[in-house]
C-alpha cells in the first residue's frame, strides 16, 4: 500500500491576521516535507464557497506551485469538478497536460460530479451533472491522444480541433473518479478508472465490500474511457501520529475529527443529499435488471442494522450538538480513524492494506491541529512508509 497525503487547505476559525496566506504557506511546507520523506502523491481537492472547510478553490494553481517546489511526489487532483459550468473538458485537458510538463510527468487526474451546494452556486442542474461527467471522462483522454479532436454529445460539440499540449506521460496520466456511494464505486470500475473514497465514517468491513464492488466492476471493463484500465483503490481518512497515543489526543485529535464531521456534513448539505441518494438507490434496487452489482450490494446491506456511526451522523444531521469526545469514540470504534503512536498507526494502516487498498490518502491538516504537530505527524507516518510499501 502506498502512503499519500490528502489536503483540503482547511481554515478553521478563529482567523488571525493574514490567515489565508498562512494556510497556503503551511500547505506548501507540508508538501515539500512529504516529498522529502517519500510519500507517493499529494492529492488536492476542489471546492467552492466552502468557507472554513476548504480554501482549495483553485487547485490547479496550488499544484502548479508544488510542481516547482517538489521533485518526486506525484501531484493529484482529487478531484476536478467535471460539469462544464465548473470546468470545460477542454480546459481540464489543457491544464492537466501543462501541469504534467511542469512537474516532469507526475500528474494523476480525478474527476467527480460534485454535489448540491456547488451545483447551486454554479447554476448546474443535478440531472445534467452525471451526463456531463461521463462526457468529460470520454473526451479528456481522447484529446490527449489524438492529434485532432472531434466530439458530438449532449453537452459538447467539438469539430476537428488540435488540443494542446499533450501530456508528458504516455499515453496519458492515470485517471480516477471520486466516489461517495456504492453506485459511484461501480461506475468508476466500469469506466476503467481508479476510485477515490473515504473511510472516515465507514467501518473496515464496509470499506472492504466497496472495494470488492469496484474490483468486480473493473474486471468487467472491456472498453475503458482511457487508454488503459487504472485498477486502483484510494481511500482517505483522518491520520494523526504523535510519540504516544496520549500525545495524539492532547494535540486535539478528538476535536479535529468532530470539527471535520460537523463541518463537512453541513457544507455538503448531507441531509438533503441523503434524500437524493436514497431515492437513486431505491431506483437501482427496484430496476428490472436488478440494478447490477450496486443493486446486489444494496440488497445485502439492507439486511444490516444501522451502525453506531450511522446513528451518530443522523443525530448530527438532526441538529444535535454531539460532544467531540463522543464523535471521536464512535468513529474510532469502527477503526475508521488512524490516530495515535507510530505503533498504533502502523497497526491501523496495516488493517487497511489487508483490505486491498492501493493508496492510503492521509488527511493530516485537519481542524485546529497546530501546523507544527501536523509536520511532526507527517514525519512519523513517513517513517512507516517502507513497512507498508
Amino acid at each position: 500500500m502506498q502512503i499519500d497525503l490528502f489536503n483540503e487547505i482547511q481554515n478553521p476559525r478563529p482567523w488571525p491576521e493574514g490567515h489565508e496566506q498562512l494556510r497556503f504557506r503551511q500547505a506548501i511546507d507540508q508538501a515539500v516535507l512529504a516529498d522529502e520523506l517519500g510519500y507517493g502523491c499529494w492529492w488536492q481537492v476542489e471546492h467552492h464557497g466552502a468557507g472554513e472547510f476548504s480554501l482549495s478553490s483553485a487547485p490547479e494553481l496550488m499544484l502548479a506551485a508544488l510542481s516547482q517546489r517538489t521533485s518526486r511526489i506525484r501531484l493529484g487532483h482529487s478531484a476536478v469538478l467535471a460539469p462544464g459550468r465548473f470546468n470545460h473538458p477542454i480546459r481540464v485537458a489543457e491544464r492537466a497536460a501543462t501541469l504534467d510538463h511542469l512537474s516532469g510527468g507526475r500528474v494523476e487526474l480525478g474527476l467527480t460530479r460534485s454535489t448540491i451546494p456547488e451545483w447551486r452556486l454554479f447554476g448546474i442542474e443535478p440531472d445534467e451533472a452525471r451526463a456531463q461527467t461521463q462526457e468529460a471522462f470520454e473526451m479528456i483522454p481522447r484529446m490527449w491522444t489524438s492529434e485532432r479532436f472531434s466530439h458530438e454529445g449532449a453537452a459538447y460539440r467539438v469539430d476537428d480541433v488540435a488540443i494542446g499540449p499533450k501530456p508528458l506521460q504516455r499515453p496519458h496520466p492515470p485517471l480516477w473518479q471520486a466516489a461517495a456511494s456504492p453506485a459511484s464505486f461501480e461506475e468508476a470500475g466500469r469506466r476503467g478508472v481508479g476510485v477515490l473514497g473515504t473511510t472516515m465514517w465507514q467501518s473496515l468491513e464496509r470499506a472492504g465490500r466497496l472495494i470488492e464492488l469496484y474490483r468486480a466492476a473493473a474486471a468487467q471493463c472491456a472498453d475503458p474511457v482511457g487508454a488503459f484500465v487504472n485498477d486502483q483503490v484510494g481511500f482517505f481518512t483522518f491520520v494523526h501520529c504523535a510519540d504516544t497515543d496520549e500525545e495524539a489526543m492532547h494535540n486535539g485529535a478528538a476535536a479535529a475529527a468532530a470539527w471535520y464531521t460537523v463541518t463537512a456534513l453541513t457544507f455538503f448539505e448531507a441531509a438533503t443529499e441523503f434524500v437524493r441518494l436514497n431515492a437513486r438507490q431505491e431506483e437501482l434496487v427496484a430496476a428490472p435488471d436488478g440494478g447490477g452489482l450496486t443493486g446486489d450490494f444494496l440488497r445485502g446491506e439492507a439486511r444490516d442494522a444501522p451502525t453506531e456511526a450511522n446513528l451518530l451522523i443522523a443525530r448530527i444531521l438532526q441538529g444535535e450538538a454531539v460532544p467531540d469526545d463522543e464523535v471521536f469514540t464512535v468513529l474510532s470504534a469502527q477503526d475508521s480513524l488512524i490516530v495515535g503512536s507510530p505503533e498504533t498507526c502502523r497497526k491501523k494502516l496495516r488493517a487497511y492494506a489487508d483490505l486491498g487498498i492501493d493508496r492510503m490518502m492521509c488527511l493530516q491538516q485537519i481542524g485546529g491541529i497546530p501546523h507544527d504537530k501536523v509536520l511532526k505527524s507527517i514525519r512519523l507516518i513517513g517513517e512507516l512508509i517502507p513497512d507498508l510499501a
